[in-house]
């Protein structure tokens, strides 16, 4: 496993060090991915541990804290400061406040109401929450899920601050932030990262996002770089979902775009099938080394897929073979 400084401080480079692959714990809450068994999800982490990927991503709303505490569980016998804990807030489910974000259910099929809310009280609260059912003291990196139109950013920053200085938090990052919402963070605050959505099929951030945290020295963690799965070659045309599977409703899985990604698929299978390693494996080291990416979060719901994760890390790209996989992926088209 390789490792990768996230961001910087006043006082120089940081001193928070990640994997470059990152457990993504979205999927072990079950939260719109239809049920998880709790203890292969633990299990998983506790096993990427094992194999150098010390670094999870997690956040209240994945299964209204279940995530969180399946976490929690995993850690508890790992030694804390070799352990970085990445969670987020400002999403909340039990409080009708701020930006209406969406209806959805929760892991029992009950309907439940989301909100992007991201006050000064409301983070208190959630940080509180997030202590405990994470089992720790303090936070590693504590991100904004999503913006918050209802709430100033300086509002928010602040109360990140106030959590930095009471030493339950270390750093202070965001999620889906913009350049210009990144650039008003940093009038109250010393930003690590933004965590954004980022793939072979989803690249716009490499227009206004990717330059700013260059130039700024920010790290982005790229979340969903297998594209829920359709990037693994898995998914055929025809493929079912179950019914509270988010995946369903969105474009990319239409059979035109799984026939179309396939082929795409095809083209770089013979490197893959060269290094040895699987089509997902050989995406996720792409993802790791286009610029300004500085670390991807790969989820797993058991042992075996963490550990497929994990080792895309031991595969060798030299600079013409990604410059193959790129020219091939340029001249895939998806329908809207």
């Amino acid at each position: 496993m390789q490792y990768r400084k996230i961001g910087s401080s006043n006082k120089g480079q940081s001193d928070l060090e990640v994997s470059v692959i990152t457990f993504g714990a979205w999927a072990a809450g079950g939260w719109m991915w239809g049920g998880t068994e709790r203890s292969e999800a633990v299990k998983a982490i506790k096993e990427s541990y094992e194999v150098g990927i010390t670094s999870i991503d997690t956040a209240p709303i994945y299964g209204q804290g279940l995530s969180e505490e399946i976490v929690g569980e995993a850690i508890k016998d790992l030694p804390r400061d070799k352990v970085q804990i990445l969670t987020k807030f400002g999403m909340r489910w039990d409080l009708a406040k701020g930006d209406f974000a969406m209806h959805s259910k929760n892991n029992a099929g009950e309907s439940i109401d989301i909100y992007k809310y991201a006050g000064k009280e409301s983070i208190i609260k959630e940080c509180e929450d997030s202590l405990k059912r994470l089992g720790t003291d303090y936070i590693d990196l504590y991100q904004i899920h999503w913006p918050d139109k209802t709430t100033p950013i300086a509002e928010t920053m602040e109360a990140v601050s106030q959590l930095i200085q009471q030493g339950k938090v270390r750093y202070a990052g965001v999620c889906n932030y913009n350049a210009d919402q990144m650039r008003e963070s940093a009038k109250s605050i010393d930003l690590a990262s933004n965590q954004v959505p980022y793939s072979m099929v989803k690249r716009d951030i490499q227009k206004e996002t990717v330059p700013y945290c260059i130039e700024h020295d920010k790290a982005i963690l790229a979340y969903s770089p297998l594209e829920r799965g359709l990037l693994t070659g898995k998914m055929k045309p025809g493929y079912q979902f179950s019914a509270d599977d988010h995946r369903a409703k969105l474009y990319f899985f239409k059979d035109e775009n799984l026939k179309r990604v396939n082929e795409f698929l095809a083209k770089i299978k013979p490197l893959a099938d060269e290094k040895n390693a699987s089509l997902g494996q050989l995406v996720l080291r792409w993802t790791v080394e286009q610029p300004g990416i500085t670390i991807a979060l790969a989820g797993a719901r058991d042992t075996k897929q963490a550990l497929q994760n994990a080792a895309a890390m031991n595969i060798d790209l030299t600079a013409e073979e990604i410059n193959f996989i790129t020219g091939h992926l340029n001249k895939l088209e998806l329908v809207q």
